[in-house]
């Protein structure tokens, strides 16, 4: 499903108060890596069990005269984990379970996205390096699964979400 489909007929709301679930943060990926827009990307959802997002500080440690140890932030880097029921025919799973993206390297595994909050529109932008770490595993049974690690490779740009004029 591209983002435009997911979002027609949503207005997201800046000023929204309220809970928010897992299910209200959207992850979309141009998987070409040609998009104009991210209207095009495709999203995350079909047979989709998580999609963590997590933010890792880097840090740094060093020790003054009558002050004694101080931390410095000196980054972030944003990653996510994606796992789920595999789903033939979604766009999203064929995408990332492609034999280019499971055995590729270097920029040819790094994608464009973009990760919000579709009752606010508020989110960011960025790259990230997808890789595979489990296809189509399971017991017998049981549905196959599978899961990818995706993490920045630039620092993340804001982003908001705003619906296409007409």
């Amino acid at each position: 499903m591209k983002l435009s489909e997911l979002m027609s007929g949503r207005t997201p709301d800046p000023a929204f108060e309220g809970f928010s679930t897992a299910d209200d943060m959207v992850l979309a990926i141009d998987f070409t890596g040609e998009a104009a827009a991210p209207g095009t990307y495709i999203v995350a959802q079909e047979g989709i069990t998580e999609q963590s997002g997590a933010l890792s500080a880097q840090t740094q440690d060093a020790t003054y005269l009558r002050t004694g140890q101080v931390t410095t932030k000196t980054g972030t880097s944003r990653s996510f984990t994606v796992s789920g029921d595999r789903y033939n025919g979604d766009a999203f799973q064929d995408a990332i379970l492609a034999h280019e993206l499971k055995y590729g390297t270097g920029q040819a595994v790094i994608k464009p996205y973009v990760y919000f909050n579709m009752l606010t529109g508020m989110g960011e932008q960025g790259k990230l390096s997808i890789v595979v770490e489990d296809d189509l595993s399971g017991g017998a049974g049981d549905n196959a699964s599978f899961s990818a690690t995706l993490t920045s490779t630039v620092k993340p740009a804001k982003y908001t979400y705003t619906p296409p004029t007409p």
